[in-house]
């Protein structure tokens, strides 16, 4: 606010002086030239009558010669100053408005605008560093489940994009460089409510310092990256970063899972991807050797992942050099027939267009399509403007790596718990995961697939805590009983419990909770508001669990102690 008004001072400094000096001109000569009194006698204005008559002839024009009628020489100084006054008031008004639309200007209202915002909220929010695929991905899907969010993009047309994006809560919004650590403050970065930063830009440079920024501002805030290099990932692991998203190294693993378990990445789909893929994709699962099309970044850890599943593979990659040291690799692009024909497409059971062209990536599949019509076929989509011709290419998997991020960084988001089930899931049977992911689809059916957890504590679940207290016992599947009807079950089930005495996968529906438990549900996920509604207020506990309105008064409560003992 300060900078604001010293700026609009500064600005109008000139026509300030020139108004006050107009003024004092014209009062002054008021009170020194002569006037006449109806009598005849030498009259002179006094300064106040001076400054009252030139103060509402300057401003408004219209006037009277009062107290007296005007001399010719009052008469033509009163001429002169009404143009002078005129002139200048023109002036002055011609740069305020001239200030007002100063693009500096404009930068500082905004400015105080959004800091006025972000220092206004009351509700817990995440500080969104980049609104560009991933960012609008997990703005829109924070804002969806109720999380307030502020957003900082460097680039004003992606700021623009977000108001336009007509979502349901407002979003605070700046234009300004994340890397810049007052731009953070700003955005909220050491107010109470903040409870964790999102760096998302595409450049790792800028992510690198918002990591730093905030691990140095406020150590404990929870920081979530993506990442481009090694070397960036390393550095930022190295002080302590919360989380870093490797996209290339994500889809790389997602991949290794779906060509070695086909039902246990279904299962990993199901829970990271809203849009997940249908149960039938499972049964297309082929064990054979796969063709990698790219040896880059993603190519290489396509390579390390399908490696560490033992799977078999060839690589096609243009440079001599990087693949000369790797059995059975071919030299080329793999747009060509040939090089496709030489890396064996023919007995391959699947192929990675993974290279940094788009148009590249889609000619390799067409081409292998038409060599080998049975190929399983995942490419890579490098620009997300590209989105419509990727979803027409019939690929099985499309990489798009923003969206990767946006998944992965949601579940980190939505309950920690999520990530220990996704371990626990790894040491599982595919046929433990086929069963699970057929409980799965008869929960949901073709919609998406939430998750959460509930924590039994004061904070979060005071009805259950107050009940415990009280000595009653609360089975788990008091949870999944519609609080408006209780004979109906609300379509979820829980997927792991964990307290002090360990973890447990799949709890059943007769388990007994107790206070610190924690509870990983999945399933539809308009049913997390009816089961927060069932944990935390008392009566419809009350009613779930007995099918009784729970009594009001003490002698309500000794008449139905009573009626119990009865009977």
């Amino acid at each position: 606010m300060n900078n604001l008004l010293f700026l609009f001072l500064r600005r109008l400094r000139a026509p300030l002086i020139t108004l006050i000096s107009v003024y004092a001109v014209s009062i002054f000569g008021m009170t020194l030239i002569p006037g006449q009194d109806a009598d005849g006698n030498v009259w002179y204005m006094d300064f106040f009558h001076a400054f009252y008559f030139v103060s509402y002839m300057g401003t408004t024009i219209g006037f009277g010669e009062i107290p007296y009628e005007f001399t010719d020489a009052q008469r033509m100084w009163v001429t002169f100053t009404i143009y002078a006054t005129v002139i200048t008031w023109l002036y002055g008004i011609g740069t305020m408005l001239a200030v007002l639309q100063e693009p500096m200007f404009g930068r500082l209202m905004r400015l105080r605008g959004f800091r006025s915002q972000v220092r206004d909220l009351q509700e817990p929010f995440y500080l969104v560093c980049g609104y560009g695929v991933t960012g609008r991905l997990l703005v829109r899907r924070l804002v969806k489940r109720g999380i307030r969010v502020v957003v900082i993009d460097v680039d004003q047309d992606r700021i623009d994009a977000l108001e336009l994006d007509n979502l349901v809560t407002p979003v605070p919004a700046l234009c300004a460089d994340a890397s810049l650590p007052d731009v953070l403050d700003h955005a909220g970065l050491q107010h109470p409510r903040c409870v964790g930063v999102l760096a998302l830009t595409n450049h790792d440079r800028v992510n690198l310092a918002v990591a730093i920024a905030s691990k140095l501002l406020v150590p404990k805030r929870q920081v979530i990256t993506r990442t481009n290099s090694d070397l960036t990932t390393a550095n930022m692991a190295s002080f302590g970063t919360d989380m870093i998203v490797d996209p290339f190294r994500a889809y790389a693993d997602y991949l290794a899972l779906a060509a070695r378990s086909p039902h246990k990445h279904l299962v990993y789909d199901w829970l990271m991807n809203p849009r997940h893929r249908k149960l039938s994709s499972a049964y297309k699962h082929a064990e054979g050797r796969w063709i990698i099309c790219g040896y880059g970044r993603f190519g290489r850890a396509l390579a390390a992942a399908f490696a560490a599943e033992g799977m078999d593979m060839t690589i096609i990659d243009p440079d001599h050099d990087s693949v000369t040291p790797l059995e059975g690799a071919v030299v080329g692009v793999g747009t060509e027939a040939h090089t496709l024909i030489e890396a064996g497409v023919e007995s391959a059971v699947g192929i990675i267009a993974g290279t940094d062209s788009d148009t590249d990536n889609l000619s390799i599949i067409m081409t292998a399509r038409e060599l080998n019509p049975k190929l399983t076929t995942v490419v890579r989509q490098n620009l997300h403007q590209n989105a419509l011709v990727f979803r027409h290419s019939r690929c099985d998997y499309v990489m798009e790596p923003g969206r990767i991020i946006a998944n992965r960084i949601l579940a980190q988001l939505k309950t920690p718990l999520l990530s220990e089930f996704l371990q626990h899931l790894q040491q599982e049977s595919n046929v433990w995961s086929h069963e699970l992911l057929n409980r799965m689809s008869n929960t949901v059916g073709d919609d998406e697939l939430d998750s959460w957890s509930v924590r039994i504590d004061s904070e979060e679940s005071p009805a259950v805590v107050n009940m415990l207290q009280q000595g009653h016992s609360v089975p788990l599947r008091v949870l999944y009983r519609n609080p408006r009807q209780r004979d109906k079950l609300l379509p979820c089930f829980a997927l792991l419990l964990r307290n002090a005495d360990g973890v447990r996968i799949l709890p059943g529906e007769l388990t007994e909770l107790k206070e610190g438990d924690e509870i990983l549900c999945c399933g539809l996920g308009n049913v997390l508001r009816q089961m927060e509604w069932t944990v935390n207020n008392y009566n419809v506990l009350y009613y779930v669990i007995t099918g009784e309105d729970p009594p009001h008064s003490l002698l309500a409560r000794l008449l139905r102690r009573q009626e119990r003992e009865a009977l």
